[in-house]
């Protein structure tokens, strides 16, 4: 219960610039429309994290924050912060986020280095701005490696994880995070 209240939700809102098609200036380099149309709109995308300290750093992943020109985080009390990105690491995927706020739940943190193959491991997340959404399952493996990449230690799992879930925390049965 206590660890749940740690797991946040994120939305983020990122202006999109796109030009209109117009077939006429693709082949002939002008149109009778005259110059193509730049059109702007609102993406928005929804994600979870999870706050690591009580005045307020968040970790979540970093595909769930790319590109955002304005990221809000809602606590499970509906408390609405807006974020400021810390940093980012693609190849990992993890982000640091920090808001404004103090005497915040946090979570514990683990050692993954201590998860054993065949461990149950719950996720915890926010998705599409509900209170939070709990699915478990086992690790299947450890130090997985994506094709192609230096090695980042991956934990496989066969919990079931809801698009909104990304960037939620994993964690052991002893309520410690050991993924994201």
């Amino acid at each position: 219960e206590s660890e749940g209240r740690a797991v946040v939700n994120i939305n983020t809102t990122q202006t999109v610039r796109q030009r209109q098609l117009d077939p006429f200036f693709e082949f002939f380099g002008n149109s009778p429309f005259g110059s193509p149309q730049i059109r702007e709109y609102q993406a928005r995308s929804l994600g979870s994290g999870f706050i690591i300290s009580a005045d307020g750093y968040v970790m979540t992943n970093a595909h769930v924050v790319a590109k955002a020109d304005e990221i809000t985080v809602t606590l499970t009390d509906k408390r609405e912060f807006k974020a400021k990105l810390i940093g980012a690491d693609a190849r990992t995927d993890v982000a640091l986020l920090k808001i404004d706020a103090t005497s915040l739940p946090v979570v514990r943190m683990g050692n993954p280095d201590n998860l054993k193959v065949g461990e149950w491991v719950v996720a915890i997340g926010s998705p599409f701005g509900f209170e939070n959404s709990v699915s478990a399952g086992i690790v299947s493996a450890k130090g997985r490696q994506l094709p192609r990449e230096d090695f980042v230690p991956f934990i496989q799992t066969d919990v079931a994880v809801n698009p909104g879930n990304s960037g939620g925390p994993l964690f052991n049965l002893k309520g410690e995070v050991v993924g994201i």
